[in-house]
C-alpha cells in the first residue's frame, strides 16, 4: 500500500470514530467526560472494523475528541459539579453531513457487462469540494482512471444525480454508461468480475 494510500486509510478511521463520537454524545444528550471513552468504545466494538489494539485505540479516541473540541462540534460545560460532553448545533450539522455521505450501493448478483464512468471537471476554487467528491467515489468503491475519471461497474445514476445536487455540481460531472472499454482485464480483476470468457478474473 502507498503513501497516499495509507494516509487516506488513516483519514477515513479518524472520520469514522468522530462520527461515532459525534453520534454517541448526540443520542446521550449529555455524557460524562469520564464515560466519553468507555461508551464509544463500546460502540466501536459493537461496529467492528478496528483492528487497533485497545490502549492504540483510546488515545485515538482521545485524540478525536479533542479535535472535536477544537473544531467546536463538542463542547464540554459543568453540571452540579461534573464535566459532562455535549453535542453543539455545529457538531450536529456536521453529523448530519457525515450521515448523508456515508454511501453504501447494493451490488447485485450478476453484473450486466457494463462500465459506469464518472468524469467531472470542478474549478480550482471549489477543490475541497473536488477532493470530497473523489473521497465520496472512493468510498463507494469506484476506481480512478484518470484524476477526474472515475469507473464503477453497478448501476449508481440515483447516487451520481444525488451528489450531483448535494455538492451543486450538476454541470461539472457526467455520468456514462460504457458498453465496450478496452483492456479492461485488470477492472475486472480489482472488482472480482467474470472475463470475457465468462469465468472470475
Amino acid at each position: 500500500m502507498g503513501i497516499l494510500e495509507k494516509e487516506i486509510k488513516i483519514k477515513d478511521k479518524r472520520k469514522n470514530i468522530q462520527k461515532i463520537i459525534l453520534g454517541t454524545v448526540f443520542a446521550a444528550g449529555m455524557l460524562s467526560v469520564a464515560l466519553v471513552a468507555p461508551n464509544i468504545l463500546f460502540a466501536i466494538k459493537k461496529l467492528g472494523g478496528f483492528s487497533k489494539r485497545k490502549k492504540n485505540l483510546k488515545y485515538s479516541i482521545n485524540d478525536s475528541f479533542a479535535r472535536l473540541q477544537d473544531k467546536g462540534l463538542i463542547e464540554i460545560v459543568e453540571i452540579n459539579g461534573k464535566k459532562v460532553a455535549r453535542i453543539t448545533k455545529k457538531g450536529e450539522s456536521k453529523l448530519d453531513f457525515l450521515e448523508r455521505h456515508n454511501f453504501k450501493l447494493k451490488i447485485p448478483k450478476k453484473w450486466d457487462g457494463r462500465w459506469r464512468v464518472v468524469i467531472f471537471d470542478i474549478k480550482e476554487s471549489r477543490k475541497k469540494t473536488r477532493a470530497l467528491l473523489r473521497a465520496t467515489l472512493r468510498q463507494i468503491g469506484f476506481i480512478r482512471l484518470q484524476n477526474s475519471v472515475w469507473i464503477y461497474p453497478y448501476d449508481c445514476e440515483d447516487l451520481i444525480s444525488l451528489l450531483k445536487a448535494d455538492f451543486k455540481i450538476g454541470k461539472d460531472i457526467l455520468y456514462m454508461i460504457v458498453e465496450k472499454l478496452e483492456n479492461d482485464w485488470h477492472l475486472r480483476k480489482s472488482f472480482n468480475l467474470p472475463n470475457s470468457n465468462g469465468r472470475k478474473s
